[in-house]
């Protein structure tokens, strides 16, 4: 990891950075002490000359991105979902990061192809176009099978991504651990395991047949929602460096003018993406990361179609019971009960005031409650909420900056499509649907009952538990030692797990 290549690369870097003038920017949004700043200042000045100018019409942080290549660039994406880190001016700046870069040959694509497949790509289909979109991992290609006739989009790794990606992931290692060591004012933001995150995702996107099983998965999630489409995937043309969906065919979410033309009608096109997008986040816990309008076309017949399932959020069931009591205690403007459940869930330290933080709470929801229809917006809820929360000593939660950036990309997909969109008019239905369902009489059943069935799997062994755990309770030194290697605290879980058993039984009766 700390080879001279890797050392060559973070000069140039380096060196870029200073060039576009992108240097001082970073350092002011990662709020570095002054002596950094002129440290940075006297030791890039001299090797600018080495680093890339850039698109002098981009701003800082895009333009050197831009400038470094396709792992920064995906660096940057990944670092815009993450204002907690990067700073809210940063992440805005990197969130309109242009990720389009010069394709390679439609030839090249089709070794790639033949060499993922098995097949020579002139034989698994009819037809092959040129690119139609490029990106910094892969390329886009419209293709119809020769044995179906089925009109199909091709997606293709770049050549030699892998091997790139990795040189400039392991110059990432070697600048985190080393910037952890210069400047330990960083530590708070937790660069290394920033790294680790964003390599953990690139992974995954370099291996296409992950982004298939997401996008399977998503479908399986959305099948029976009316108005929304997620295309299939072709299985048996996708690969790791291939995958092979069917086509979308429509208008692009983002052109009014052609879908005023077509006939559609926005303003139900508006409410149907925000309700679908709340829906999929709290029902399904497991929602569409990148629902910007170039990712969804509108078909003939009405139906949202989405595509590009590269970043999707995954937030579990208790997460997301959580999320849902704080987004109906705003509606009903219950901002104690909301305090309650920050308390209840852990969020906030035992230590805080519940009655400040609720006032405080307070001042969070009524300006927004105040304002016209056409001004409230959840996404700004969500980000004074945090404000909020990290004064009352709430750690960072990574899935919900996820979820508050799309929200805040969702609302805004919303309002181009219908500026004066009521967001808590669309939001509470869906809420409201998701406390009655998962919150009371029905959800206390269903977990009595998952609980039983894995109560049941140990049965016969529940006794032994109980007595092992009394045991280990009463004289820990003592306690026997089972063949399974269990712990003693384990043992003590197992009959903790049992007495609530029997009390949720004997409360039944």
């Amino acid at each position: 990891m700390r080879g001279p290549h890797n050392i060559w690369r973070l000069f140039e870097t380096l060196a870029t950075l200073e060039r576009t003038g992108a240097n001082r920017f970073v350092l002011e949004a990662m709020e570095a002490p002054a002596s950094v700043r002129v440290m940075a200042r006297i030791f890039g000045w001299p090797i600018k000359w080495l680093g890339k100018k850039g698109d002098p019409e981009l701003p800082p942080a895009t333009r050197a991105i831009t400038a470094l290549g396709p792992a920064y660039i995906k660096f940057g994406q990944i670092l815009s979902t993450r204002p907690d880190v990067v700073g809210p001016e940063m992440a805005g700046q990197l969130r309109y990061l242009q990720d389009k870069l010069p394709p390679f040959s439609v030839e090249v694509a089709k070794q790639t192809v033949a060499q993922e497949l098995g097949l020579p790509a002139d034989e698994l289909f009819s037809e092959f176009s040129e690119p139609i979109a490029a990106a910094s991992i892969a390329q886009v290609h419209r293709a119809r099978i020769t044995r179906t006739g089925e009109e199909v989009a091709v997606k293709v790794l770049r050549p030699n991504v892998e091997r790139n990606f990795r040189r400039d992931i392991n110059a990432f290692y070697l600048a985190a651990s080393t910037i952890e060591i210069l400047a330990p004012f960083s530590r708070r933001l937790r660069p290394t395991d920033v790294i680790a995150h964003f390599d953990g995702v690139v992974t995954g996107e370099l291996d296409l047949r992950i982004e298939a099983s997401a996008a399977a998965e998503f479908d399986a999630n959305t099948h029976d929602d009316p108005g929304f489409v997620v295309p299939r995937v072709i299985w048996p043309l996708s690969g790791k460096r291939v995958m092979t969906m069917g086509w979308c065919e429509g208008v692009a979410l983002g052109d009014n003018a052609a879908l005023d033309a077509a006939g559609h009608d926005r303003y139900v096109l508006g409410e149907r993406v925000l309700s679908m997008f709340l829906r999929h986040a709290l029902r399904d816990g497991y929602f569409h990361a990148d629902m910007h309008q170039g990712n969804m076309k509108v078909a003939a017949n009405g139906d949202i179609m989405i595509f590009d399932f590269g970043i999707m959020g995954r937030i579990d069931e208790y997460t997301r019971r959580v999320y849902a009591e704080i987004l109906y205690g705003f509606i009903r403007r219950d901002y104690r009960r909301v305090a309650e459940v920050h308390f209840e869930a852990g969020y906030v330290p035992p230590d805080q005031n519940i009655d400040e933080f609720a006032q405080a709470l307070r001042s969070v929801g009524e300006p927004i409650f105040g304002m016209d229809a056409t001004h409230i917006s959840m996404a700004k809820l969500l980000a004074y909420l945090f404000e909020v929360t990290e004064r009352f000593g709430m750690a960072t939660r990574t899935e919900l900056i996820l979820l508050q950036r799309t929200m805040v990309v969702v609302e805004g997909v919303a309002r181009s499509l219908n500026p004066s969109i009521n967001i808590w008019e669309v939001a509470r239905p869906v809420v409201e649907e998701y406390i009655k369902q998962n919150i009371g009489p029905k959800a206390l059943a269903r977990d009595l009952a998952r609980t039983t069935r894995v109560l049941a799997r140990f049965g016969p062994r529940l006794p032994e538990l109980a007595e092992s755990a009394l045991i280990a309770q009463s004289n820990p030194k003592h306690a026997p030692v089972r063949d399974n290697g269990l712990r003693p605290v384990q043992w003590m879980a197992a009959g903790a797990a049992f007495t609530l058993f029997g009390m949720a039984v004997a409360a039944l009766f």
